[in-house]
């Protein structure tokens, strides 16, 4: 078999997910075909120019810290930063960037193409090939066949996707590109089931035609921040602005007119829609005492006038959507670049995907991002991330890579879709984690990097400087925590911050564990302590910041830690993948039904499946003890 056609992986689709596995996968040293529809949209952000947001922002920051490359991609096309949820504890702050879209595109193409071990081929694949069993390469629409060990699915939106905008249906993956047709229906032969879900974009609109001067401006951070935990990766000098405005009555009103020929509300739609995304019609229906809706104006990039209009996702015809876009406040004289539209597209209950993300029906095969019911850049390239690493780690032999969910939002969103599936487009949000003090965006290179490390994406470079950085938040926080204060050095400070003084000595750690003292007003007290902070830089500012976090909720992170001890009891519990749930008559007949479809590895995996009561999970623990 020539070696120009045989590859270790193939990786199906060069959006965020395919972009993450492919690059994962050849850095860990396998020899890797990425195969996309269009070279030109690598990584392309099909909806809004952003990454993160509310715990986004914390994948990110996790997929850069295990040695993924969404992080400095980000960095490197930033055009504005914000952390998000300031006024509330840290467990919910979450960094959200403004990209330049076409840049980012740029850099994840020039950043792929610099990766010996990666090989670009524009082509649609038109099936799998599966033999006894097992996935072992993938014929193309041009006639070619690529052999491999494995392959990894990453095919977004694009299985029998279909672009509805009014009464105009287009079979299309994405505007402007071709649907793939023919994956689904092959893998139904193999038991997998399929079905359908619904997401949708904004119109993109002319920046010359919108009057910024009647909006609110909404700036970045003064001091802006970044992902990537490499001290060097930051390219942000000049920020642009993103504009609120709102809907108002008359836009409502004008909307109202295309519910008739709206593919939402005439059943031509028949897939699930994003619950936490709703499209402008679903906002006027649900909420229809509303008379406005905040919309954000985002500039798409720092050398074009287009800009996408976030919260206006639409399906309605075009000529309503113009309308009505009119009657805002600042688009009265508007022109659209690009409508909105809604598109449907299969996708695969990750029930039948074990938390490597391998498919259950079918050896070494893959799947990861929209495929699996998610939504979102940063979901999906979490889950290529771990495809491409587990589909490694399967070829060289080595355990897998199973994070679990006090490690990593990464750990909760693979193990809530594999262990409860989806009914609707998956979110990551803060909630979704018990344990979300101790994953916060500014420790997950604390968290992560030694497993990186480990498995062979950080560089010796990268886990050296880590390395650094956490000693020196241990030798603040030990500090704080030896350092005994003096009524007569800190009363000063505690009388202008409206606290009271003390009247002995204390530890300083009682100090900073009042609210309205920070460490940053010890450093002027105590230079021994400034010292451990200095020079200013953006690595130090870091540093400051977690060592303060890891005193002030030290208290919090102990408990999460002991719940998450507790629960681990139940994961150290293994059940076989044959276990037959049917020979257990107490538990419950749902409780029977799902754990025989899911076939939980291990018994705290089971106890978050839906429908598994307590009871039933004690049924199991005395059954299993036997």
């Amino acid at each position: 078999m020539s070696s120009l056609y045989h590859y270790d992986i193939i990786v199906v689709g060069g959006g965020h997910a395919g972009c993450e596995a492919a690059n994962a996968a050849a850095l860990m040293g396998k020899r890797v075909l990425l195969a996309t529809l269009d070279l030109t949209k690598i990584a392309f952000m099909s909806c809004n120019p952003a990454i993160g947001g509310i715990a986004k922002g914390q994948i990110v920051r996790e997929i850069d810290a295990l040695g993924g490359y969404m992080g400095i991609a980000t960095d490197k096309s930033l055009v504005q930063f914000r952390m998000l949820n300031k006024s509330k504890g840290p467990a919910m702050w979450s960094p959200r960037a403004q990209c330049d879209r076409l840049k980012y595109t740029k850099e994840w193409r020039i950043h792929l193409e610099s990766v010996n071990n990666i090989d670009l081929w524009q082509d649609e694949i038109k099936e799998l090939i599966i033999d006894n069993g097992s996935a072992r390469g993938v014929n193309t629409r041009s006639g070619l066949t690529f052999y491999s060990d494995i392959v990894i699915l990453t095919t977004g939106t694009f299985l029998n996707g279909v672009i509805h905008i009014g009464q105009t249906k287009i079979s299309s993956g994405r505007a402007s590109e071709p649907a793939v047709k023919g994956l689904t229906e092959q893998f139904s032969k193999y038991g997998i089931e399929s079905s359908k879900l619904k997401t949708g974009t904004s119109p993109r609109l002319d920046g010359k035609t919108i009057d910024f001067t009647v909006m609110t401006r909404q700036y970045g951070d003064e001091a802006p921040g970044k992902f990537s935990y490499i001290d060097s990766i930051f390219c942000l000098k000049e920020q642009l602005s993103c504009y609120i405005t709102y809907t108002n009555k008359d836009v409502h009103d004008i909307l109202r007119t295309g519910f008739s020929e709206s593919p939402l509300y005439t059943g031509r739609i028949k897939g699930t829609g994003p619950r936490y995304c709703p499209s402008i019609e679903d906002k006027i229906v649900t909420f229809p005492n509303k008379d406005k809706h905040q919309l954000f104006v985002e500039p798409e990039g720092y050398n074009t006038v287009e800009y996408y209009l976030n919260g206006f996702t639409s399906s309605l015809p075009v000529d309503i959507q113009i309308k009505a876009l009119r009657k805002i406040n600042g688009l009265n004289n508007v022109k659209v670049l690009s409508p909105g539209y809604a598109i449907e597209y299969d996708y695969f209950q990750p029930t039948q995907l074990r938390h490597t993300l391998e498919v259950k029906n079918i050896h070494n095969l893959y799947f990861a991002g929209q495929i699996n019911g998610t939504t979102g850049y940063e979901e999906a390239a979490a889950q290529g991330l771990i495809a491409g690493i587990n589909a490694v780690m399967k070829l060289n032999g080595d355990n897998e890579l199973l994070l679990n969910r006090d490690q990593a939002y990464i750990g909760v969103l693979i193990d809530d879709l594999v262990t409860k599936g989806v009914d609707e487009p998956y979110r990551m949000f803060t909630s979704r984690a018990e344990y979300r003090i101790l994953l916060r965006q500014d420790n997950a290179d604390s968290r992560l990097t030694e497993i990186g490390k480990r498995i062979g994406l950080v560089t010796e470079e990268r886990y050296t400087r880590n390395w650094k950085k956490q000693e020196q938040i241990n030798k603040i926080i030990r500090f704080i925590k030896e350092k005994s204060a003096n009524p007569s050095d800190i009363n000063g400070l505690l009388e202008n911050k409206n606290t009271s003084k003390i009247n002995q000595k204390v530890k300083l750690e009682s100090i900073l564990l009042r609210p309205q003292i920070q460490l940053s007003d010890l450093k002027s007290i105590y230079p021994e302590l400034k010292k451990l902070t200095e020079p200013k830089s953006y690595l130090n500012h870091e540093i400051e910041q977690t060592a303060e976090i890891e005193i002030k909720y030290s208290g919090y992170m102990e408990r999460e830690k002991e719940m998450a001890k507790k629960m681990s009891n139940l994961e150290k519990i293994k059940i076989s993948e044959s276990f037959d749930y049917n020979t257990i008559n107490s538990l419950s007949t749902e409780a029977r039904q799902k754990l025989n479809k899911i076939k939980p590895k291990t018994l705290g995996q089971a106890s978050r499946i839906s429908g598994v009561s307590p009871s039933d999970i004690n049924v199991l623990l005395i059954h299993l003890n036997k």
